[in-house]
């Protein structure tokens, strides 16, 4: 599953509900001889809005009336219900609240914790240092270094990305 950077553009059609956001990538576990079961539909979105807090009046709500956190929490509810056992994550906090911020860190970890495979981008280094098992510096398309969560630190990943004091990659 990919959670882009630009939910609005390229992870949600927000001309469509939230429901139908939510179902896209399991369609066709919900169709029976190709008609959309809309209570089976009903009830997976609902699930989801239910183990993500998504705060909607209702799961056919304009996917555009909802805050920037729970349109995020529909895109990642969307790979949830599609089962995907790798989630690629393009700044997945970008441009929600502290709240919305907090709940998607510690599903994040609970992902991770479950077994789900999860490839963290960010540009905000504390996200980095508090989900990442593994953190791997790209500077100019290479990889300029590697460092466990354990050795990370801010300053040390601040000279890797800038290539400062010749710092390498520490395991």
């Amino acid at each position: 599953g990919f959670v882009p950077e630009d939910r609005k553009r390229q992870g949600l059609v927000l001309s469509l509900a939230a429901r139908e956001n939510t179902t896209l990538p399991t369609l066709g576990r919900l169709a029976r001889h190709t008609w959309i079961q809309r209570r089976r539909e009903r009830a997976v979105t609902l699930e989801y809005f239910h183990r993500l807090g998504i705060r909607a009046n209702l799961v056919d709500a304009g996917t555009s009336s909802l805050s920037g956190g729970n349109q995020q929490k529909v895109v990642l509810a969307k790979w949830l219900a599609a089962e995907s056992r790798v989630l690629i994550l393009d700044e997945p906090t970008r441009g929600v609240d502290v709240g919305a911020k907090a709940e998607l860190h510690a599903w994040i970890d609970r992902l991770a914790a479950s077994g789900v495979g999860i490839l963290l981008i960010s540009s905000e280094l504390p996200e980095l240092l508090n989900l990442s098992t593994r953190i791997l510096v790209l500077r100019a398309g290479r990889i300029t270094g590697e460092v466990s969560r354990t050795r990370a630190d801010q300053d040390l990943l601040l000279r890797m990305m800038t290539g400062l004091d010749g710092a390498v990659a520490v395991a």
